[in-house]
């Protein structure tokens, strides 16, 4: 029974509540299998962007170019190539003929006759050391009784290798009789170097084309 002061009237109770839940009974929505209804959950904070650290890139320093050098005067460089021409042309000098004793011109080298005839000659004379006279007697076989070149050039070295041979058998000879008394030695080496003397300079003035100065002379030629 409600005593006096009661409330006559019960609060309305929530639908959703189960007050049996509540105070750990098993209640009929919980034998039903209905769910709970879950509260409400709080959204995700968000994640704090990811910031990458930046690595700063080497810097290549660019080459410098260098300015082109600045182009010589050209009027200068042609006043020089014209001051070298105009001196190259004032030193040329030009060609003056040379001249012999008697007044006529050398005759150029090239045929001076009986050329091989006369090398062959001189060859002889030079190789009359190391044979101990034998070629200088053959090259004196070989100008003594004919007659002489033609040619003013040939003529001039004929003479000079037939006083060269005549005297330096002479000479040879006398050597050679000498050396009873110790002065073969001797002589025998001054006519060996004369013989060498006179056949070296002949052989070069017969190359160079121009006769013998004095094919008669006891000098060279």
């Amino acid at each position: 029974m409600a005593e006096p002061g009661d409330p006559t009237t019960l609060p309305p109770t929530e639908p959703d509540v189960d007050h049996d839940d509540l105070i750990g009974f098993s209640s009929a929505a919980r034998l039903q299998g209905r769910s709970r209804a879950m509260p409400p959950s709080e959204p995700p904070a968000p994640e704090a962007p990811v910031v990458e650290a930046i690595v700063p890139k080497p810097v290549v320093a660019s080459p410098q170019m260098q300015p082109p050098p600045a182009p010589a005067d050209a009027p200068a460089v042609q006043a020089a190539s014209v001051h070298a021409t105009t001196a190259q042309a004032w030193a040329t000098e030009s060609p003056v003929k040379a001249s012999t004793r008697s007044g006529r011109a050398p005759q150029a080298p090239g045929d001076v006759g009986d050329a091989t005839g006369l090398y062959a000659v001189y060859a002889l004379i030079l190789f009359a050391v190391p044979t101990l006279g034998v070629s200088a007697l053959v090259a004196l076989l070989a100008v003594t009784g004919r007659a002489g070149p033609d040619h003013p050039v040939a003529a001039s070295h004929f003479v000079f290798q037939q006083r060269t041979l005549w005297a330096g058998g002479v000479a040879a000879a006398l050597g050679g009789i000498l050396i009873a008394v110790g002065l073969g030695v001797f002589v025998l080496f001054i006519v060996a170097v004369w013989l060498i003397l006179r056949g070296t300079s002949g052989v070069m003035a017969l190359k160079a084309g121009r006769p013998v100065r004095d094919p008669r002379g006891w000098f060279l030629a």
